[in-house]
C-alpha cells in the first residue's frame, strides 16, 4: 500500500505554517516528538469540551463518560501492542516514567516489600543495558544498582551501530536479574533483536524490559512476538499528545510486582497504618491519570491504525533509503550508525566535518528545516563513537522525498556557508 501524503499531511495543521519568516516548515525532528493530526487535536478538545470529568470515583453522567474514554483508550492500546489483556496495560505520563515504575517497584522489592526473589537484587546480582541507551533506559538501572549494591553491565556498540552479541554469553548468565535494551535506537536508527536477547535472558530466569519509543510508532510490534517481559512507548511521538505513556508488562508479573506511587486509586484497603492495594493495572497509577491525554492516544491509536503501520513503514523505509544515499553524498559528512536501511529505523544522525551540529542545526532552522543536535540524551553512546554531539534528522508518515532532498541542500548551504564546501 502506497501513502497519499499530500492527504495525510492536511491532517496536521501545524504542517501549513511558515517558520523564520516565510520559510515554509519542513518538520524532520519526529523522533524527538510528532507532530498532530486534526483528529487527535479535536478528541482532546471535544473531551474538555463535553466529558471533562474524574474517572472511577462519581456515579453522575460525566464521570461514567470519562471513565469509558480512559479505560477505552486502554482497551485501544493493548490491541494495539497484541497484549493478552488490557490489564497488562499501565498509563504512566511517558516512557520514562514506565522504565523508572520497573526500576522502583524492584527496588522497593529490594527494600523489604513482599514479593518473590526475581524481583530482589543485592550484591552480586547484576543488571546489563546496552551503550546505545537513552538516558531514560540508563540512569534509572544506575539508581537501582546504587540502591541495591547490584552491578551494572553492558553490551557494548560496533563502529557499524550495531550491538556487539559476540558476548552475550558472557554478560548474561546465573547472575543477570534484568536485561534492558532498547528495541530501535533514537540516534543511530539500529533496531536491535531484542527476541534474540531476551531468550538469553529467559534461560537464565532474568527479566527483560524493552524500550520501544522509537518503534512502536513507526512499525507493526506486537509484544507477544517481541519476547520481554516489559514493553514502553510513550504517546507524544506516535502522533498522539504529551503527558501520557504505556507501560506494558506481562499480568503474572504486575500481580506479584509491589507499587511504584503511593495514592488515591492505587488502594484497596487502607487503614491509618497500612493498606492493601488495587490489581494491575490500577495498582500502579495513584492519583487523577492523564484523562483528556488517554483520549488524544485513543484518537491516535485510531488514526494510525486506520492508514496502517506497514504502509508507514514502507513509506518510512522509501524515506530513509532517499535520506541515506543523499547524505552519502556529500563530501565531508559522516553518518552515524548503519549506512543501509536494513533493521534500521528513520533517526539519522550525522556529523559534519569543520561545522559544529548546533551550527548546522542553525543554519537548517533559517531555511525552514527543523531538526535535532546535541548528544540526543545518549551521551556514553556519542563518546563511544567519538564524537561530542551530532544532528539528527527524523522522518515520519507526513514527511516527503522533496524535503529529504531540502535536508541535503541545506547541508550543502551550511559547509558552503563556514567555508568547508
Amino acid at each position: 500500500m502506497t501513502l497519499d501524503v499530500s492527504r495525510i499531511r492536511k491532517d496536521f495543521p501545524i504542517l501549513d505554517r511558515t517558520v523564520r519568516g516565510d520559510q515554509p516548515l519542513i518538520y524532520l525532528d519526529s523522533a524527538n516528538t510528532s507532530q498532530k493530526p486534526r483528529q487527535v487535536i479535536d478528541a482532546i478538545s471535544d473531551f474538555y469540551e463535553r466529558h471533562n470529568a474524574n474517572i472511577h470515583r462519581a456515579t453522575h453522567q460525566l464521570s461514567e463518560e470519562a471513565t469509558e474514554a480512559y479505560e477505552g483508550a486502554r482497551i485501544k492500546a493493548a490491541g494495539f501492542i497484541g497484549a493478552a489483556s488490557e490489564s497488562e496495560v499501565v498509563f504512566t505520563k511517558n516512557i520514562s516514567e514506565a522504565i523508572n515504575l520497573v526500576a522502583y517497584s524492584l527496588g522497593n522489592a529490594s527494600a523489604g516489600f513482599p514479593a518473590p526473589d526475581r524481583f530482589k537484587l543485592g550484591p552480586g546480582d547484576e543488571i546489563v543495558v546496552t551503550e546505545m541507551e537513552h538516558h531514560s533506559d540508563l540512569v534509572p538501572w544506575q539508581l537501582l544498582c546504587q540502591r541495591t549494591g547490584a552491578t551494572l553491565r553492558w553490551f557494548e556498540v560496533t563502529p557499524e551501530g550495531r550491538l556487539d552479541l559476540s558476548t552475550i554469553d558472557e554478560l548474561i548468565n546465573e547472575r543477570t536479574k534484568l536485561v534492558a535494551l532498547v528495541h530501535q535506537s533514537n540516534v543511530l536508527g539500529t533496531v536491535n533483536p531484542v527476541r534474540q536477547i531476551a531468550d538469553r535472558a529467559h534461560a537464565h530466569g532474568a527479566l527483560v524490559l524493552a524500550d520501544a519509543a522509537q518503534s512502536v510508532p513507526h512499525m507493526p510490534v506486537n509484544v507477544q512476538d517481541l519476547g520481554a517481559d516489559f514493553v514502553g512507548f510513550t504517546g507524544h511521538k506516535l502522533c498522539g499528545p504529551t503527558g501520557i505513556g504505556v507501560l506494558w508488562g506481562r499480568r503474572e508479573l504486575l500481580d506479584e510486582m509491589p507499587p511504584f506511587l503511593g495514592g488515591g486509586e492505587m488502594i484497596e484497603t487502607v487503614w491509618i497504618d497500612h493498606s492493601t492495594f488495587a490489581q494491575p493495572p490500577h495498582k500502579f497509577e495513584a492519583g487523577t491519570m492523564p484523562i483528556a491525554e488517554a483520549a488524544g492516544l485513543n484518537a491516535a491509536i485510531d488514526y494510525l491504525s486506520e492508514i496502517g503501520l506497514d504502509a508507514v513503514h514502507a513509506h518510512e523505509q522509501a524515506l530513509l533509503a532517499d535520506a541515506l544515499t543523499q547524505l552519502k553524498g556529500i563530501d565531508g559528512l559522516r553518518i552515524l550508525g548503519p549506512d543501509q536501511p536494513e533493521d534500521r529505523g528513520t533517526a539519522v544522525s550525522f556529523e559534519v566535518d569543520g561545522v559544529h551540529p548546533h551550527d548546522v542545526s542553525q543554519v537548517l532552522d533559517e531555511l525552514g528545516i527543523a531538526v535535532r543536535a546535541g548528544h540526543h540524551c545518549a551521551w556514553p553512546l556519542h563518546r563511544k563513537l567519538g564524537v561530542q554531539a551530532s544532528t539528527r534528522a527524523s522522518f515520519y508518515l507526513y514527511n516527503t522525498h522533496e524535503e529529504v532532498t531540502a535536508l541535503a541542500d541545506g547541508i550543502r548551504q551550511a559547509q558552503k556557508f563556514f567555508g568547508v564546501a
